[in-house]
């Protein structure tokens, strides 16, 4: 299996937080223009963008009203070109999230669906009559709260949205609709775009007989509404693979171009993505991290059980942060934040950098007046709010961090004027040129790309592996020192890189501090 994305590290922007060139408090493209040379810097291979079609922004953008075209709140083609032009004159690949599940209610195609029951675009979209007594068709739930179903008096049907009633899902099981969305992926590729990341994908296809979704036996008030109930036959369904491989045929008709998928599924069933003779996604997002207690023994058996189920010819993909959870720094502290990039950034395979987790950006404190993200409105104090996890990106100790002239479209964290870009770069040991040297010794350490992993037994708070014959990844978990019991290969190794410092060291330590972690190279493979 070729491909660039074996060797490069994904970075992710939410382009509404990333850089502000008109004032108006938002991020755009030209922000972004900007400020490449910082994501070349870091050292990473490829930009994600967070959605920038053209959208009502019910959901900032995960609401899409024209698939080939860019909002104004970001800028316009010309900026885009723009965009893609410079990115690419640094070396780096540029990816879009592409949002085929569902559409905004003000797309033309739903509203020519919605206009009347006999209308040729009808079918593009999930419509049902009532239940018996009036209601829903079913018990689906809304992943932002509520009946996914929402009654439409013009033409006495209800339709189907698994997020906001103004994000109607789109009918998959409709040939023209699968026809029109792999024309929108021709239409960026011929453009240049390097790949997608496809959001939601595990949804597209639902039941046929649009059953009921089993109770969740482990369900209580203190949970969303979604998880009310199992989603059995609300996603996930066979067919969907059908459907991902005709994506794929899009992607591999051009030339060394990346697929990946959103799936939020249990190892087992986030395998089968990779489909049938690898026909599936290049990467299917591997969020377990993010879901996975912080210590050695569970973070350990989870590397294994993943690494254990890749299919053959699957590679695998790490992810600790995006904008939908919180961040790794809000999770695990600062100190761990650091642990956690080595881990990223030495594991077997590709890892996506969320943007901001290269200065430790964390929690940020919000007023209710404050809060944006609809899930969070629509279910306070059970859903998770995003807006935590979107704040500006953190420039420089200038006003607003060096993000915007006006007031930023959410807040910034209460360290701005010392956590932040600027400063971290002249600081040698600051958690931003940690991730600096981790992706310069990735890209020089064949065994750190391509070798092997293997799990070393140690101390129950450190997680320690291999990575091919000449590697070694220390980390300790815990806040107090342990002592180390290496194996006796790995005792006079060099340490290219230890966490705290982010430097290297003269020699293996004898313990290892708390929150600390080393690489370690065996001399003779130098």
């Amino acid at each position: 299996m070729s491909g660039w994305w074996r060797e490069a590290a994904l970075y992710q922007i939410y382009p509404r937080s990333f850089q502000d060139t008109d004032g108006n408090g938002i991020g755009d493209l030209e922000g972004i223009c900007r400020r490449l040379d910082h994501i070349a810097d870091l050292g990473v291979g490829a930009v994600w963008l967070s959605p920038i079609f053209r959208s009502p922004m019910a959901d900032f953008g995960y609401d899409v009203s024209d698939y080939r075209d860019i909002d104004p709140v970001f800028g316009d083609m010309a900026a885009f070109d723009r965009l893609l032009e410079e990115t690419h004159a640094r070396g780096l690949k540029l990816l879009l999230d592409f949002v085929p599940n569902h559409s905004s209610d003000q797309h033309p195609w739903f509203q020519e669906s919605r206009s009347s029951r006999d209308n040729p675009k009808r079918d593009w979209y999930i419509w049902h009559d009532p239940a018996p007594d009036g209601g829903p068709p079913n018990n689906w739930m809304s992943n932002f709260g509520g009946s996914a179903w929402e009654w439409d008096e013009h033409t006495d049907q209800y339709y189907y949205h698994a997020f906001l009633a103004e994000q109607p899902d789109l009918n998959w099981r409709n040939p023209d609709v699968r026809a029109a969305m792999r024309d929108v992926l021709r239409f960026w590729l011929d453009k240049g775009v390097d790949g997608f990341r496809v959001d939601v994908i595990w949804h597209l296809i639902k039941d046929a007989e649009f059953r009921d979704n089993p109770l969740n036996p482990h369900y209580d008030a203190s949970h969303p509404d979604i998880d009310r109930y199992l989603q059995v036959y609300s996603a996930d369904q066979p067919e969907v693979h059908d459907v991902i491989a005709e994506l794929r045929a899009v992607i591999d008709s051009y030339d060394d171009r990346l697929l990946i998928g959103e799936i939020y599924l249990p190892i087992e069933r986030l395998m089968t993505y990779y489909g049938r003779d690898n026909s599936g996604v290049h990467l299917p997002f591997n969020f377990q991290l993010i879901q996975c207690a912080w210590n050695a023994d569970a973070i350990g058996s989870l590397i294994h059980e993943y690494e254990s189920a890749l299919p053959e010819g699957g590679w695998p993909n790490w992810v600790l942060s995006n904008h939908d959870q919180p961040r790794i720094a809000a999770r695990v502290g600062e100190a761990q934040a650091r642990v956690a990039a080595m881990l990223l950034l030495t594991l077997r395979g590709t890892p996506t950098l969320y943007y901001g987790d290269e200065i430790g950006i964390a929690d940020v404190d919000m007023t209710e007046e404050e809060v944006l993200d609809p899930a969070a409105i629509n279910e306070p104090g059970v859903s998770f709010n995003r807006d935590r996890s979107r704040t500006p990106m953190q420039w420089s100790d200038k006003p607003v961090a060096g993000f915007s002239d006006g007031k930023p479209w959410l807040p910034l964290t209460q360290d701005w004027r010392e956590r932040n870009a600027a400063v971290q770069r002249q600081d040698p040991a600051s958690l931003l040129n940690l991730h600096r040297a981790l992706l310069h010794i990735r890209s020089i350490e064949p065994d750190l790309l391509s070798g092997a992993y293997r799990r070393i037994d140690m101390d129950e708070d450190v997680l320690a592996y291999e990575r091919g014959a000449s590697i070694a990844v220390i980390l300790n978990l815990s806040s107090e020192p342990v002592e180390l019991s290496l194996p006796d290969k790995w005792k006079a190794a060099r340490v290219l890189l230890s966490v705290r410092s982010a430097q290297a060291l003269n020699e293996v330590p004898a313990n290892l501090a708390g929150a600390e972690g080393v690489i370690l190279k065996i001399k003779d493979a130098e």
